[in-house]
């Protein structure tokens, strides 16, 4: 799971978008055009950067006139891949006051697709994970695959980390047919992509095993508490009065 110093302010981050997030540059409307460069950055090299491409939806909410429907779109679909955190969300409430009378040369492809993000998110956030990939590779998203997702390098890969970050949380084994559904994997690719996680696979059953983690531990606690006897006797003589 990304840690909170990360997402804050992730390695990748130059000094210059370090600037222009923390600074009050994130406002000026002149800058836009950097981030939105370091946006499709982020789309060809698989890193992210929440706080930056939130900066340019608050940019588009105060300038409705740099309103770009791709650039939104693309944003989002960074956010999807990093569920459970609450990304997708936080971009969407940016999305309440979206300008509707922007000027475009081409209609708003974003009402149509929104609804679409939305769905596939609910589907990571729930881990319905089959249902996910079910949707994904139906005719109904080639519009979304060819025209977005296939310029989001890795974008596939990063749906597997969420759905690693889930099972690892969760299981301690786990079925070669289950994870396969899980991941959108089979055969030879299955197996490659479990070795390089370091997990094993029992031949014999076929039954992954998912190291131990702190997340997939089952420890028992004891709480024991101490009382004072002048408490005790408190407790008692209150009880009493109470007969």
């Amino acid at each position: 799971m990304t840690s909170t110093s990360s997402w804050i302010s992730p390695s990748t981050r130059t000094e210059l978008i370090e600037d222009l997030v923390s600074g009050v540059d994130r406002y000026n409307p002149s800058n836009v055009g950097i981030l939105e460069d370091y946006l499709y950055h982020q789309i060809r090299s698989e890193e992210y950067d929440c706080l930056a491409n939130l900066a340019i939806l608050k940019l588009y909410q105060f300038n409705p006139d740099l309103y770009n429907p791709d650039v939104v779109i693309n944003i989002l679909i960074k956010a999807l891949t990093a569920s459970p955190l609450p990304d997708f969300n936080l971009c969407i409430s940016l999305l309440d006051e979206r300008p509707v009378n922007a000027t475009l040369d081409e209609p708003d492809p974003l009402p149509s697709i929104l609804p679409i993000l939305k769905d596939l998110h609910n589907l990571l956030y729930r881990c319905r994970f089959p249902a996910f990939w079910e949707i994904y590779h139906s005719e109904q998203l080639e519009a979304l695959r060819d025209n977005y997702t296939v310029e989001c390098v890795g974008f596939e890969n990063a749906v597997r980390a969420v759905v690693i970050r889930a099972v690892q949380a969760t299981f301690t084994r786990i079925s070669s047919e289950r994870l396969a559904s899980y991941l959108d994997l089979t055969g030879a690719d299955l197996n490659s992509y479990v070795q390089n996680l370091g997990w094993t696979v029992d031949s014999s059953t076929s039954v992954v095993s998912v190291p131990p983690n702190p997340d997939n531990q089952i420890e028992s606690t004891v709480v024991q508490e101490t009382i004072a006897l002048p408490q005790l006797t408190k407790v008692i003589s209150h009880a009493a009065l109470k007969a």
